[in-house]
């Protein structure tokens, strides 16, 4: 089984979402993590959009990148520029960066609003399954 961390700025919302799709469609294949670079309460509109999504994340706890085994993880995926500065060296070949908007700065109406934070969903989706595609990939040559 991989383990994989989702990093981002607060762990509030782009990697809380990150870990609640790579756990639910990578039960069985993955591990999974995620932290921020500090720790806030998980952002009520990413459990919004995620219900939306048949996924549940109102569980799912906030936490720093100092409470997660980083050193032991298959691969670190950092989303936004302050997750990947802060990163500890992990082992080469184990950090990827895949940025992604944070929704939480989202402004206009609140139909606008929920609108940025599905766009981050559903891009933080397709980078979850990509990732999944290839852990479940049989080896070269098996």
């Amino acid at each position: 089984m991989k383990k994989i961390a989702f990093l981002c700025t607060a762990n509030s919302c782009r990697s809380q979402m990150a870990e609640g799709f790579a756990s639910q469609l990578g039960a069985g294949l993955v591990e999974v993590w995620s932290a921020g670079v500090i720790s806030a309460e998980v952002s009520e509109k990413a459990s919004v959009v995620m219900r939306e999504a048949r996924v549940d994340i109102s569980g799912q706890m906030s936490k720093t990148i100092d409470e997660i085994p980083l050193q032991e993880m298959d691969l670190v995926v950092t989303l936004c520029e302050n997750a990947r500065q802060a990163c500890p060296d992990v082992p080469a070949g184990v950090k990827m960066h895949i940025p992604v908007k944070d929704p939480m700065g989202a402004q206009g109406s609140p139909e606008e609003i929920m609108a940025q934070f599905r766009k981050a969903r559903d891009e933080i989706r397709t980078i979850v399954c990509g990732i999944l595609e290839e852990i479940g990939k049989p080896a070269a040559g098996h």
